[in-house]
């Protein structure tokens, strides 16, 4: 199969030798092509045509996403012109499928997910099947929104600086002081919420001061572990958060010079010093089974948690449910306790 057509579209994906059939080109009225490979496309067979060029390997770690926009620019130009794309890659199968699925999720944000955009895609060329990191990049871009643009997009930021730190710690050592994302340096009012309103302050425990808030707190799922009877959930002892700017004295104890991989979160009040977690950048197996990569954890048994409502409903403690004779008075905030 030389090229396939995406069912109700004047889209065609296909590998390298499509560029060879000019007949067929000819009747499917191909006017623009995309050439997803490294090193480009053969030159000749492409210069009766507009093109475009996203140079990417078919590698599971290549940063496919930062192409999303020109390439779907470029793609909806060609059929705005009135003519058909060709999006093609070496096979067919991986690099020029996850180009389609990007610009088909960008024009029907609301009604298509990454797998029923492939399994769109499939119906007409059965083979395509996007590398398990490009299908990651793909779910991530949907959870973005699908933007126009990605480069400035808090997520994308913060995908990128993961994978920082991944290299990093690829090579025995932690990230460099300039490449740390600090996010409440980046975080956007819209972000100061939970889906339901609700926001979370954490505190130290000793001296209160504010360690951090919703925006900055990492959820993971937890995972069953195996007992004797049955499986249970274990409770979590870390609540695991984005890198904040008052950890740079623990992280980075040298600033920009050598820093450690792994060491305790100190609380930054100079009066406290108080041992308020942990961090380990090449990652941390939370006691509820779950791997956490890069670990930046406070320890509940050190911090205070409190949850404020969105409505008019006073705030409340999130912690130990006390006995009724010793709970705090309604919209007390005095309330102590792990998670």
């Amino acid at each position: 199969m030389a090229m396939n057509q995406i069912p109700g579209h004047n889209i065609y994906v296909g590998g390298i030798f499509a560029l060879s059939n000019k007949q067929a080109l000819k009747r499917a009225n191909i006017t623009h092509i995309v050439s997803a490979l490294r090193f480009g496309g053969n030159q000749e067979l492409l210069k009766s045509y507009e093109s475009h060029l996203v140079e990417v390997d078919d590698v599971d770690y290549e940063n496919i996403l930062e192409h999303f926009p020109s390439a779907i620019r470029f793609i909806q130009s060609g059929l705005d012109a009135g003519g058909s794309v060709l999006v093609h890659c070496a096979m067919g199968k991986s690099r020029s499928a996850t180009i389609c699925i990007a610009y088909l999720l960008h024009q029907q944000r609301r009604n298509l997910t990454p797998q029923a955009a492939l399994a769109l895609i499939r119906e007409g060329r059965p083979l395509c099947e996007p590398n398990d990191g490009f299908m990651s990049q793909l779910e991530l871009y949907y959870e973005m929104g699908c933007p126009d643009e990605v480069d400035d997009h808090p997520l994308y930021q913060r995908w990128l600086y993961r994978r920082d730190v991944e290299d990093s710690v690829a090579c025995g050592r932690a990230p460099e002081l300039s490449s740390v994302r600090f996010e409440d340096e980046t975080s956007t009012p819209a972000q100061i919420s939970d889906s339901d309103g609700s926001s979370v302050e954490i505190k130290c425990r000793k001296c209160r001061r504010e360690l951090a808030k919703t925006p900055s707190i990492i959820s993971h799922e937890k995972e069953k572990h195996e007992n004797a009877k049955a499986k249970v959930y274990t409770e979590c002892a870390h609540i695991f958060l984005h890198p904040m700017r008052w950890m740079t004295s623990s992280l980075f104890p040298q600033g920009e010079g050598d820093a450690p991989l792994s060491g305790r979160l100190i609380c930054p009040n100079p009066s406290c010093g108080a041992n308020v977690g942990k961090f380990a950048w090449q990652g941390l197996q939370c006691n509820c089974n779950h791997w956490v990569v890069p670990a930046l954890g406070l320890a509940k048994a050190k911090v205070d948690i409190t949850k404020k409502r969105s409505s008019n409903l006073p705030p409340t403690s999130v912690g130990i449910r006390m006995p009724p004779g010793m709970r705090p008075a309604e919209g007390s905030n005095n309330g102590r306790g792990n998670l």
